[in-house]
């Protein structure tokens, strides 16, 4: 009897060994660490650094914000910036946290249907918002392999031309979606069964900046955490390569992928209890705190909602 197995289950099993064998190693390799010497790294940061840190992820986190502005524009509705704007802040703060089916996906159905928006439209602005993040992404990853291409490790056998080679084809796919934005006939795609219209080119150099800016301003805090032991392009190539693994292994937060990129691209340039010490506080500063906030903020609104269903 023959057992047929469907593309999904494979890759689901693939996915599980995969995080598993991580898991494995991350616990081994945790083993070996000093945590006494990170605990004092992340003691030692100056409050001045810290603060900077902390105002840099509010920056990243509002600038994210306006990607669901760019959603009113694309879909003609008519809910007030300011609410559009906090639902962006609390879905993205969970999104980052614990995946994109909670806050990316099913916190916008939820918050946006109570805010009288049709779920066609919720799904459109959902749509757009990924494209908004990764298209910027692509053409900020494109323009960093390209410019200034991150030195590798002298054990990896990936140099910096190949590297290169990568950052061209990216903006290539940038391009292409600007040229598609301003120049197609056909403004309507459909993509695994959903419809998507085209935005305009100027609203796609609206995604771009916005994307662009959100990606430059996060990566702003650990290059700032690390206090100038690395320079900016650097840190920058590195946490879009540790953001892009994060998202293939579908980790929530990317925890542990983030940090062992960082420590396979940079520990031969700083000591690993300084690189775990910067990075605890980047999750602190960046995931966490906005978590907390984004909770608070999510409970305030449900609050309200009852008490309008109540007096309703």
């Amino acid at each position: 009897m023959r057992h047929h197995w469907s593309w999904p289950w494979v890759k689901r099993a693939v996915g599980v060994v995969f995080i598993s064998v991580l898991a494995f190693l991350l616990v081994r390799y945790a083993r070996t660490v000093d945590w006494g010497q990170v605990r004092t790294s992340v003691l030692e940061l100056p409050r001045g650094v810290l603060l900077h840190a902390f105002g840099l992820a509010a920056v990243s986190h509002l600038v994210y914000s306006l990607m669901d502005l760019v959603g009113r524009h694309y879909t003609g509705h008519r809910i007030p910036k300011r609410k559009v704007m906090l639902v962006s802040f609390i879905c993205y703060a969970f999104n980052l946290n614990l995946g994109s089916l909670v806050g990316g996906i099913g916190l916008r159905y939820r918050l946006y249907s109570r805010l009288g928006l049709r779920y066609g439209n919720i799904t459109r602005i959902i749509t757009l918002s990924m494209i908004t993040n990764w298209i910027g992404y692509i053409l900020l990853a494109g323009l960093v392999f390209t410019i200034a291409p991150l030195a590798l490790p002298p054990r990896w056998s990936l140099d910096s031309e190949e590297l290169r080679l990568v950052g061209v084809a990216l903006l290539a796919v940038a391009v292409v979606y600007l040229g598609l934005c301003g120049f197609s006939r056909v403004r309507c795609w459909t993509v695994r069964g959903h419809d998507i219209d085209l935005p305009t080119l100027r609203m796609a150099f609206a995604q771009l900046g916005i994307s662009c800016t959100h990606w430059m301003t996060m990566a702003a805090v650990p290059w700032m955490l690390l206090q100038g032991q690395v320079d900016y392009p650097t840190a920058l190539a590195v946490l879009l390569i540790a953001a892009i693994a994060g998202v293939l292994l579908h980790i929530p937060a990317g925890l542990g992928v983030t940090e062992a990129v960082f420590i396979a691209l940079l520990s031969h340039r700083v000591p690993e209890h300084q690189l775990l010490g910067a990075l605890l506080a980047y999750r602190a500063l960046f995931y966490l705190a906005p978590l907390m906030a984004g909770a608070l903020l999510y409970l305030h609104t449900e609050m309200r909602t009852r008490k309008r269903e109540v007096h309703a």
